[in-house]
Parts: structure tokens; sequence; C-alpha cells
């Protein structure tokens, strides 16, 4: 059995660094890092709804992602619109934070989530999810005033992700690109601060595996998303709003 391409022991969590605040115009903003994947997440506030929901009281929250050309090589071409890939990816992120946002409380505005990847190298639909959650704090303490409550930020739980994978027959977590493209089996979770789970995409890459595989990965990404959900308090501190 080989070793993982940067040494790390099969449960052990890429280097994770945030830097916040990230001068942008928004009102959440940071970028973070896992070893040599990077991500742009802001989060603003938006007065208005989007047109399907003119009449409601309730407030809404969604979120783009984008790959940047040169967060790949060879560069990716420039797109106005948003390929398969991002589309899937951008929705699982809006799922993501709008499992753990109290939208009644917001009232009737949008909150814009935005992930951008600076660099690639595996892992980024998990890694945008746990800094949107971090930019959204953020933002949401800039507008506190805005809600029903502003003494209660309009959030049920934090929101973190994770992947995991089994590579060479071996399980392991936070996989890096060239961890990902060898996987026999690939993984992303989504779990809140509280050990419950958002969302599983799990897909046997020509092959099947079992239910054994299947424990030992959630265990795996179980441990992962404890300690990126610690990495999210100490990085907010004061902002923590659970």
């Amino acid at each position: 059995m080989s070793m993982r391409p940067d040494q790390r022991d099969i449960a052990d969590l890429r280097p994770i660094r945030i830097q916040r605040p990230f001068p942008t115009a928004a009102s959440g903003s940071l970028i973070i890092s896992a070893g040599e994947t990077i991500v742009l997440c802001t989060a603003s506030v938006v007065e208005q709804l989007p047109g399907w929901k003119q009449n409601d009281t309730s407030g809404w929250l969604t979120a783009e992602y984008r790959m940047l050309p040169a967060s790949t090589s060879p560069r990716s071409p420039r797109s106005d619109r948003p390929d398969g890939r991002s589309t899937e990816i951008q929705r699982l992120i809006g799922r993501s934070l709008r499992a753990v946002v109290d939208l009644d409380a917001i009232g009737p505005r949008t909150i814009c989530v935005d992930c951008d990847v600076l660099k690639a190298d595996g892992g980024t639909r998990t890694l945008s999810i746990t800094g949107a959650f971090i930019a959204l704090v953020e933002a949401l303490h800039a507008s506190r005033e805005l809600f029903a409550n502003p003494e209660k930020l309009p959030l049920r739980d934090s929101i973190a992700a994770m992947s995991v994978g089994i590579v060479e027959g071996q399980p392991r977590l936070d996989l890096c690109y060239a961890e990902d493209v060898a996987a026999e089996v690939d993984m992303n979770i989504v779990m809140t601060g509280k050990g419950c789970f958002v969302e599983l995409q799990g897909t046997g890459e020509e092959t099947t595996f079992s239910e054994q595989d299947l424990h030992d990965m959630l265990r795996l990404a179980k441990l992962g998303i404890a300690q990126l959900t610690e990495l999210q308090k100490e990085n907010l501190g004061e902002l923590w709003p659970l």
C-alpha cells in the first residue's frame, strides 16, 4: 500500500488556512485553503427577492460557484455561464447553507454567496461550503439590524463538508486531486456542527463498495468535519453564533 502523495495519515486533513477578512465589497469575505486548493468565499445581503418569490415574507439564500481560468493547468476558458459541473456544485452549496439558515427570520431579502476557486487540487466543493459558512456568519452579523430579532442570528446550526474516498483499497480523508482521480470510491459529505447529515454524494468509480466501506468513510468524514467546525469557531471568535 503506497503512501499518500503528501505523506499524510489516512485520517489527516490537509493544512487549513483562513485569511479573513479579505478585502472585497461583500460584507462577509475570506480566502480559505486546504493544501493547494484555494477558494475565495464571499456573502452579501441583498434587499430584494428573486422574481418567483416576490410575494413571500421569508428570505432566500442562493450560491454561485466558478473555477477561475488559471485555477487549473492547462488554463480553462472563461465563460459567462456556469457549465453543468459548476451548476451542480453551486446548487449543493446553496442547499447546504439553507439547511442551517432560518429563512423566515431573514425577512424579504436574499443572501448571495459566491465561491470562486483560485487554485484547484481536489475538494473544491467541500472547501467552498466550509468557507462559505464563515463568510455567511460575517455577513449576517453586519446586517443583523435588518432581521426580526437583531439579538439572535438566523442560524440553526453550523455547516461544513469533507471529501473521503477509497484509494488502493484504503479509506482516506480529504482527497487531493491525485487521489481523487485514482479513487475507487469517492464521496462528499455535508454535516452540521451537531452531527446531522445534510447531504451524501457517493460513487463507486468502476467498482462497488460495501456497507463496511461506507461505515469507514462516514467515520473519517465525521472526524474531519468536527475538526473543521472547531476551525470555523476559532476563526470567527466572538462572532460564533451558536
